[in-house]
């Protein structure tokens, strides 16, 4: 078999990401198709969300030579939600595609952010070090590409890997963990890993950790791993502990599992938009919910700090061309945009996001299930919400 055949091969695994509603499918119904943790909202009451409804429908977006506005870029984004808070009011709501506000939707990779959330809330209360090798914490790691990164370099995607010998290809290796963590999109003969563990224990180091930028999921479940045994409670257990019971969450949120029970931290992750919401407006508002200190102030500071030295200062999202400017900054798992508003982000494939920007009082959701493909217009999410947020300052 030639290297263009197994490539074919395993594009083949991507079967059904070409319909928006065969992702949907999966975007929003996760725990009937897999095993799956309840991440509890605690036992508190809801944090309510005051509505002062702002029509946004008919604003230019100001995203290319022609007007466009929200309908048009849910049209190409295929949403599934959108909720935009200004300065914690929910000034605009949708479900389009039958969506509504109490289903929980697949966050993918948006979820590696709130696991750097977490990261750094272990950090600053010395429970977890940086600069420490991950084999320290997690000895079968040891003489793997991630057990010889630091605590660091996980949180930067700083290390280079191949898996069982492949030469790297971000898409494919997508496509082979998702094989890991879910048995039905496994092509028939497949013999790969069947945990999340074996899929690690299979990764070995082609250069130095702390020198290259390579988003890749195996960092995010090497430093998951890393959290569990510094806490001794599972991935589900700690984010509901320190952050989803104290933001007044409507729902439990929840993590799919692999086979042997293990949380697909990376990006399996779902949850409500307007959940979603709160915890953008956390953060927001310096970590604090009403007069309680979720977040310590520091470590939401922290995450919009500069990147440390040895990893690249501007890199570009995985899907952009290699000719698109490097403008974005990576900073314990979240995207900074450099924009004048001190904004970050958590984003994930198809279209997820949680947008936060301090300066603009503003907290954007949006989930999608966007095809991926070259015939497919790229979304200019973040131009966007910047546009709303611009907006809704202008009208006081």
């Amino acid at each position: 078999m030639t290297d263009t055949d197994a490539r074919l091969g395993d594009l083949l695994w991507t079967r059904g990401y070409t319909d928006p509603g065969w992702i949907r499918r999966f975007t929003s119904a996760g725990r009937e198709l897999s095993p799956s943790r309840r991440v509890w909202r605690g036992p508190g009451p809801t944090r309510t969300l005051p509505a002062e409804p702002v029509g946004l429908d008919t604003l230019d977006l100001g995203l290319g030579g022609t007007t466009a506005t929200l309908p048009d870029l849910f049209a190409t984004a295929q949403t599934d939600a959108f909720l935009v808070l200004h300065r914690g009011v929910v000034v605009h709501e949708a479900y389009p595609h039958g969506g509504a506000p109490h289903v929980p939707h697949f966050n993918a990779s948006a979820a590696k952010s709130y696991l750097g959330l977490l990261a750094a809330m272990l950090a600053h209360e010395g429970l977890l070090d940086r600069s420490a090798r991950t084999d320290d914490y997690v000895p079968e790691l040891a003489g793997t590409a991630f057990g010889e990164a630091r605590v660091e370099d996980l949180l930067h995607m700083g290390t280079q890997v191949s898996y069982a010998g492949r030469p790297y290809d971000k898409a494919i290796e997508a496509q082979r963990y998702h094989a890991v963590i879910a048995p039905q999109l496994r092509p028939f003969g497949y013999s790969g890993p069947g945990t999340i563990r074996e899929h690690l224990l299979t990764a070995r180091a082609t250069g130095a950790p702390g020198t290259e930028f390579r988003y890749e999921n195996g960092n995010v479940e090497a430093l998951a791993e890393v959290l569990r045994r510094v806490t001794g409670v599972s991935t589900s257990a700690l984010l509901g502990e320190l952050v989803w019971s104290r933001i007044g969450a409507e729902e439990d949120a929840y993590y799919v599992l692999d086979g042997e029970g293990v949380e697909a931290a990376c990006g399996g992750f779902s949850a409500t938009a307007r959940d979603v919401a709160r915890l953008g407006e956390m953060l927001r508002c310096g970590g604090a919910v009403g007069g309680r200190q979720v977040v310590p102030e520091e470590v939401v500071t922290s995450l919009t700090a500069a990147v440390p030295d040895g990893y690249p200062r501007r890199v570009r999202f995985p899907a952009a061309p290699p000719t698109a400017p490097a403008t974005l900054s990576y900073h314990d798992l979240w995207w900074i945009p450099n924009d004048p508003h001190g904004s970050y982000m958590a984003s994930g494939i198809h279209g997820q996001r949680l947008f936060v920007s301090p300066a603009l009082d503003l907290v954007v959701v949006h989930f999608g299930s966007q095809v991926i493909s070259p015939s497919v217009p790229v979304v200019p999410f973040v131009r966007a919400f910047l546009r709303i947020g611009a907006h809704l300052a202008g009208l006081g």
